[in-house]
């Protein structure tokens, strides 16, 4: 098992948090907004963001240990 950093563990929760936020801003457009296309935009943006956000905590279970 290849171990990470402190600072790759960090730079990692940094991105899993930006993503996170990405994607409830990106849910509260969607529900403000009046055209269907920029919702549907939003919507789509914000799945985007919780696959990557899900993608890098995945990747933070198989490679958690710190070195």
């Amino acid at each position: 098992m290849t171990h990470l950093t402190y600072l790759e563990l960090e730079s990692l929760r940094h991105l899993i948090g930006e993503c996170e936020v990405k994607a409830r801003k990106l849910e509260a457009y969607a529900g403000q907004a009046e055209s269907p296309e920029l919702k549907s935009f939003c919507r789509q943006q914000a799945d985007s963001a919780n696959r990557s956000r899900q993608t890098l905590q995945n990747f933070l279970r198989e490679r958690g240990g710190v070195q």
